[in-house]
């Protein structure tokens, strides 16, 4: 029976591994999108600061306060 017992060791011993090694790939998948999110969230923010200073610039011009 000591066979057995340690083929059976060794698989769930593997399986475990199978296991820590797809929930640690599975964390890198989230905060690699997160991270993607992230950059996503500064562009978009970025896009919008620099629309709003054309805009002001071009109201300022029309003004008359250049």
């Amino acid at each position: 029976m000591g066979f057995i017992d340690d083929a059976k060791d060794v698989a769930e011993t593997a399986a475990r591994k199978i296991k820590d090694g797809f929930e640690d790939t599975v964390d890198r998948v989230h905060d690699k999108v997160d991270e993607v999110k992230a950059d996503a969230e500064v562009k978009k923010a970025e896009a919008e600061r620099d629309s709003v200073e054309r805009r002001n610039e071009v109201k300022e011009e029309i003004r008359g306060d250049h």
